[in-house]
């Protein structure tokens, strides 16, 4: 593969060549690894005694992209704790704080967030703060300037983590700050091992191999491309679609759901100027719906009408399939950080088709890096 020209002044590939984004993908198996070597045994105690409670509940937050984090994780942090664990965005908790805080119910708030200078980032932690009478505060974040990471520093109900500093994305899109702090959390509350990373990581490369490829499919142009999967896979499936919505600035009609639900009319929206990409579960079972849509949807559009991602091969007569080696039996939520990969290249080259600047598909700012222009209310009615 040809490497892209560097600009002199910033080290950076020309927008028409990737610019920043391309080099924030291509780290992640480097950062990865750099994420699961920095294991601190004051966070492991703080989380252990907190863990210890037996009516602790769990939620995973954060806005866009970092929600879609609590989506991918939820389910597995269900099943190894044994708690209940749910994932519910910033912007809800914002909104409407006494539908999802409650006031008698330890909890644990894992905040996601790249810089955390999203207004929603620490009005959620300050309204938590105020409406429930016992929570501590997991912030998970790449910027060591931030507002919600200096807010919860030093606090004695909070433990704040930084991703290594190179995550801190300086692209639109978040790509390695993501996957780092999903991993983060998948390492210390979840059924990550440090062992596993190795793996996802070489997936990953796997993955980043596979550019000429994915370069070929984003420029067939399609003109709608959805994205499929189940359980931890669907809050990837969601994080794909934003992903390409945004690069494409908006040019591409992006849709996601599970296998199961796309049938109940949303796969209306199938044509022959529709992509569809599968994400494929390692779980037996879950397994078997995400080969019917496979099967069903190729016998209506061909083909390659579906681009499969998978951990292991599907039946010959199903067709092809991208096979990313070394992590059958992993959880979804694991296989979700190198399925990523592949999303954030398919979203990355599809926005060079269009001709975007993929570090700034919105030149005149109608969609910021940073949400901006959100007032937050006090919290002074219904209490």
């Amino acid at each position: 593969m040809t490497k892209s020209p560097l600009s002199p002044q910033t080290g950076i590939p020309a927008q028409e060549d990737g610019g920043a984004t391309i080099l924030e993908i291509g780290q992640q198996p480097e950062a990865w690894r750099e994420v699961a070597g920095s294991t601190d045994a004051e966070a492991a105690a703080f989380l252990r005694e907190i863990g210890a409670r037996p009516n602790l509940r769990v939620i995973l937050t954060g806005a866009g992209s970092s929600a879609f984090a609590g989506d991918i994780a939820a389910p597995a942090l269900r099943r190894h704790l044994n708690r209940r664990v749910e994932a519910v965005p910033t912007t809800d908790i914002v909104a409407s704080p006494l539908d999802f805080l409650e006031r008698h119910t330890p909890t644990l708030l894992v905040s996601f967030g790249r810089s955390g200078n999203s207004p929603e980032s620490v009005a959620t932690t300050e309204l938590a703060d105020e409406l429930v009478e016992d929570v501590w505060h997991l912030i998970l974040t790449c910027d060591r300037n931030g507002r919600l990471g200096r807010a919860h520093s030093g606090r004695a109900n909070s433990l704040v983590v930084y991703m290594p500093e190179r995550t801190n994305d300086t692209g639109f899109a978040m790509t390695s700050s993501l996957t780092s702090m999903l991993l983060s959390c998948l390492l210390m509350l979840g059924p990550a091992e440090p062992g596993d990373v190795d793996a996802l990581a070489r997936a990953a490369q796997s993955v980043i191999e596979l550019q000429p490829d994915i370069r070929t499919l984003a420029q067939s142009k399609k003109r709608r491309i959805v994205y499929l999967g189940s359980g931890a896979l669907e809050g990837l499936a969601q994080e794909s679609a934003l992903k390409l919505l945004e690069l494409t600035a908006g040019e591409v009609v992006t849709y996601f759901d599970s296998p199961l639900g796309f049938r109940h009319g949303p796969k209306s929206v199938l044509d022959f100027d529709t992509v569809v990409v599968v994400y494929v579960s390692t779980d037996p079972y879950t397994r078997r719906y995400d080969l019917d849509i496979i099967a069903e949807i190729r016998a209506q559009l061909g083909q390659d009408a579906v681009t499969v991602i998978t951990t292991e091969p599907i039946p010959a007569e199903l067709g092809p399939a991208v096979v990313l080696p070394g992590l059958a039996g992993l959880d979804d939520a694991l296989v979700a950080l190198p399925y990523l990969v592949f999303a954030q290249y398919l979203a990355l080259f599809t926005s060079l088709a269009y001709a975007k600047a993929p570090d700034n598909p919105f030149p005149s700012g109608e969609v910021s890096r940073v949400v901006k222009g959100v007032t937050i209310y006090p919290m002074t009615v219904g209490r």
